[in-house]
């Protein structure tokens, strides 16, 4: 029923109500999320204008849908960007309908900008209340030239000065949809007006090569005995005072000041490239000396499970084998990414995580031990490692500056933000690790290097995601710079650390050496915040972004406050970029789509009265897998009682892609029972390419439970099948959810 109030019927209320909801919102709403940008501000007046010029004067069951997309479209991004700190993707739009997407962060705990979703919901209601005139205010034609000069005004602003600014403050989501598949057909176009032949692969020797020939720091082998890596989590190498300093960085906050003060006592590089975002990916190319993949595909790490010869020349092993005992320690659980399966895989003998601590933390964190109490008991894994007569090699991993952030109270009064607050807890808490290292003397007979995993980067500083900080002390401090010059990355610190003890490095291991110098360049990609960097160590940049568009600068190294702008770069030179990523990307697969993982570990697991994080809580390491399109991806789950309460446990098995949920693909569990075990058999096809998708095994009891079989085989579709691709609607089937007795392992808690 409509309401029909004389006031409503102005032929102006329509205008009005159709332009607070097209125009008014998101250009405020920008502005008060501090995404304030040219580019962004013209993206939202060329499709709020043209989408009120289209609308206009259209009857209500036309324009609603249209409008209610749009306001989906915006409350989504707003939510997601908050969340995992990025614009929704194609692969998004199908869960765009699923409340949790626009729930807070991967927890669901409501709107993180509700203020934005009142404001939607205020524009779709005056639109409804508002009725259709019969002599409406018609525009004149030359008004729909108005969108079309705002899309001139941003794509030529874009080709003459691009932006160094994130996608969400450039674009809204229906624009940079349109961009894409405009710019996707065009490269596709390109491709095939191109007669180069289709087989024919990039040259990639100078990104996957092993180059010791550079002049060593120092003449024979280094001084210390052990090897100590410490690793930050997120940290850039802008916090790091001699790094911005070096690269004449805009960028002056000083989050970090104790730390920038050993870093004066070290070797710092300040051109020290992160190639990826994630914690295993970062290890992964620390430890294995090899590019981790330069997209969201299954991590290597994950795929190194897969291999029995690579995982022997990754460090820890290496070391090992050259009579070092090897040790992980991180803050957290060990199961989330699997780290309790690759890390010992890689050489660790002996991998240890949240649960190995035994001294109280400071303050509760749900991702495990804060920062403080974290190194306390790091000092203690090193006394423990000094009583043997053994060289070791022990790596630590923080967790403390890890979303969300937690600080103490007296902290968190002094900074703006709990961010802020975090990183300072930290800087405290590392500075005074490093005094305690010399005070009992651990500096003088061990190398010791500080980096971090990733870079949770820093709004409008150019190349923050990727910008890392590698800082050495050593015990022949004397003989190294202050400040090593060119470019290097995760990926050298594997052959630097061999290099360093002159030990043999794998032939087949990439990267160059911190302790030596180098007369020429190097070429080194990374790919972050979705954009795909490669130098090519000739002084020349590339930058690919979402449109697959590529941009090239004049920079001799890497990481740069600024750089003089070259031009765009299409066709089979743009095409070049990818592909050599492609080429990286499968070191390990050799581009096979058959994918087998076994995440187990008949690990006794003690349950929690409730789950209440899908992450922290996480009891399998499954995450961030590709399922290629057309694949079939099985199944199989065996979870034993091992002691149980007589109510039992409740298990909840959940998927996610791009950490959103996925509904439909799983069955539901039944409740494990004293004495039970449950085996559990299922399935699903891959019709389309799946990319960061995680399971999550989530348990609630008074007990524990082992998990003797979680394996993900994914193997492709038989012909018959891939005819029927197109018209077959995904599904899950399950096969067999079965519990079985096992005896009477019923304890009475």
């Amino acid at each position: 029923m409509r309401i029909s109030s004389p006031w409503l019927q102005h032929p102006v209320y329509p205008v009005i109500a159709r332009g607070f909801l097209l125009l008014v919102v998101p250009l405020l709403s920008r502005y008060l999320l501090g995404w304030s940008n040219g580019f962004g501000y013209l993206s939202d007046l060329g499709i709020g204008t043209l989408l009120l010029l289209l609308l206009h004067n259209r009857p209500l069951w036309l324009a609603l849908p249209v409008l209610m997309v749009w306001s989906l479209f915006t409350l989504s991004t707003a939510e997601l960007v908050g969340a995992v700190g990025r614009m929704p993707e194609v692969s998004d739009l199908q869960y765009l309908t699923d409340p949790q997407f626009v729930g807070h962060s991967t927890q669901g705990g409501g709107l993180t900008y509700p203020l934005l979703a009142l404001g939607l919901g205020l524009g779709l209601l005056a639109n409804l209340l508002v009725r259709r005139q019969q002599n409406p205010i018609r525009f004149p034609l030359y008004t729909y030239a108005l969108p079309l000069g705002f899309a001139v005004l941003h794509a030529s602003g874009q080709y003459l000065e691009p932006s160094e600014a994130v996608q969400w403050k450039q674009f809204n989501l229906p624009h940079k949809l349109l961009a894409e598949a405009f710019n996707g057909g065009q490269l596709r176009l390109e491709a095939w007006l191109d007669d180069d032949d289709p087989d024919s692969k990039p040259d990639i020797a100078g990104l996957s090569q092993l180059d010791l020939n550079g002049a060593k720091l120092f003449a024979g082998k280094g001084q210390a005995k052990n090897v100590l890596i410490i690793t930050l989590e997120g940290i850039p190498g802008a916090y790091i005072a001699a790094n911005r300093q070096a690269l004449h960085s805009h960028y002056q906050e000083d989050l970090m000041p104790r730390l920038s003060q050993w870093a004066e006592r070290g070797m710092n590089t300040p051109d020290y490239v992160l190639h990826s975002h994630q914690t295993i990916r970062g290890l992964y190319a620390m430890l294995c000396g090899d590019y981790s993949k330069l997209d969201s595909g299954t991590p290597k790490g994950v795929e190194l499970l897969n291999s029995s010869t690579r995982n022997l020349q990754c460090l820890p092993a290496q070391l090992r084998d050259q009579g070092f005992r090897t040790s992980f320690l991180q803050g957290a659980g060990l199961r989330f990414m699997a780290k309790d399966k690759i890390m010992p895989h890689m050489g660790f003998e002996q991998t240890l995580g949240r649960s190995w601590f035994k001294n109280k933390p400071y303050l509760e964190f749900p991702w495990g031990m804060d920062d403080k109490a974290y190194f306390e008991g790091a000092l203690k894994q090193v006394a423990d490692l000094r009583q043997s007569k053994k060289p070791w090699m022990l790596t630590l991993l923080t967790v403390g500056t890890h979303q969300p952030y937690s600080a103490p109270q007296d902290y968190l009064d002094r900074y703006p933000s709990a961010k802020q607050a975090a990183i300072g807890y930290l800087d405290d808490a590392v500075a005074s690790f490093l005094d305690s290292l010399e005070q009992q003397g651990v500096l003088k007979d061990t190398l010791v290097i500080v980096t971090s995993d990733e870079s949770h980067g820093i709004d409008d500083v150019r190349l923050a995601s990727a910008w890392g900080f590698n800082l050495i002390l050593a015990p022949e401090q004397q003989q190294l710079p202050k400040l090593k010059s060119g470019v290097y990355g995760h990926v050298d610190l594997t052959a630097s650390v061999l290099d360093y003890f002159d030990f043999q490095v794998p032939p087949n291991l990439s990267g160059r050496s911190l302790f030596r110098n180098y007369s020429s360049g190097r070429e080194i990609m990374s790919y972050t915040n979705g954009l795909l960097r490669q130098h090519d160590g000739k002084g020349t940049f590339t930058e690919c972004d979402f449109q697959q568009i590529c941009r090239r600068y004049a920079s001799d190294g890497f990481i740069a406050d600024q750089a003089r702008y070259l031009g765009r770069v299409r066709g089979k030179q743009a095409r070049l970029v990818s592909e050599r990523a492609v080429l990286l990307d499968q070191s390990l697969s050799n581009g096979q789509i058959g994918q087998q993982y076994q995440f187990a570990n008949n690990e006794r697991i003690n349950l929690k009265a409730a789950a209440k994080d899908d992450w922290a809580d996480n009891l399998i390491g499954a995450q961030y897998l590709e399922l290629p399109q057309g694949t079939r991806t099985k199944v199989t789950l065996t979870i034993r009682a091992v002691r149980m309460a007589k109510q039992g446990a409740k298990l909840l098995l959940k998927t996610k892609e791009f950490d959103r949920d996925v509904a439909g693909l799983i069955p539901e569990l039944p409740a494990l029972k004293p004495g039970q075990t449950l085996n559990v058999s299922f399935g699903f096809d891959n019709l389309e390419t799946r990319k960061a998708f995680s399971f999550h095994l989530l348990g609630e009891g008074r007990g524990a439970i082992e998990i003797t079989d979680f394996s993900v085989v994914t193997e492709p579709l038989l012909a018959p099948d891939m005819l029927d691709l197109e018209k077959t609607e995904e599904s899950a089937q399950a096969e067999s959810v079965l519990p079985e007795e096992t005896g009477s392992d019923h304890v009475d808690l």
